[in-house]
């Protein structure tokens, strides 16, 4: 009796991790966004990864953040990475329902790259492109909370090129608090 209860079990596990791989198991996909992130920063920077750093949201930062983002952010700080004037960010924004997380890298005051580095929505996915997100590239903020060029849109994805150009404000403003300290 208890063998044919062992191979149940052992058909359960079998079938409940079978089921894990074929529809994406929580911790895949963590472990996507991580080696995302990972390969993001690597080649960002050509010496290697710098030691990440810690972006504090304080009690003076956090209405400038809630206003870029139309939200409170929701964490209080924010970990980025340096090295000179070069920093990166990994970010992430809600879509429609679900966060996109998003790598941006900012030089000079300037964005330099900005990179889709994972997308859960069912639409809007073609701001993952490079079509898209290479009208980000020297973008800069002149003024508070304003980007100093206009973003084509993409028909069907209109919540996703908000939350993208959200966190690219938020990355250069971010990356100007940094500078300064």
């Amino acid at each position: 009796m208890s063998s044919e209860i062992n191979m149940i079990r052992s058909r359960r596990f079998f079938l409940m991790g079978m089921s894990a791989l074929i529809c994406g198991a929580p911790g895949a996909m963590a472990t996507e966004a991580n080696d995302a992130k990972e390969a993001f920063l690597k080649s960002s920077f050509e010496t290697g990864i710098p030691m990440s750093k810690v972006l504090w949201l304080t009690k003076n930062l956090k209405p400038q953040v809630k206003k870029i983002l139309k939200h409170a952010y929701p964490a209080l700080r924010v970990r980025y990475w340096q090295n000179g004037t070069r920093t990166a960010w990994v970010l992430d924004e809600i879509g429609k329902y679900k966060p996109i997380t998003v790598g941006i890298v900012v030089q000079d005051g300037a964005i330099e790259r900005l990179k889709v580095l994972t997308y859960r929505e069912s639409h809007g996915w073609e701001v993952r492109h490079d079509f898209f997100t290479r009208q980000f590239i020297g973008a800069r903020l002149p003024k508070p909370h304003k980007l100093d060029r206009k973003v084509d849109g993409i028909s069907g994805a209109t919540l996703s090129v908000r939350a993208l150009k959200k966190l690219a404000i938020l990355a250069l403003f971010l990356d100007q608090k940094v500078q300064k300290q």
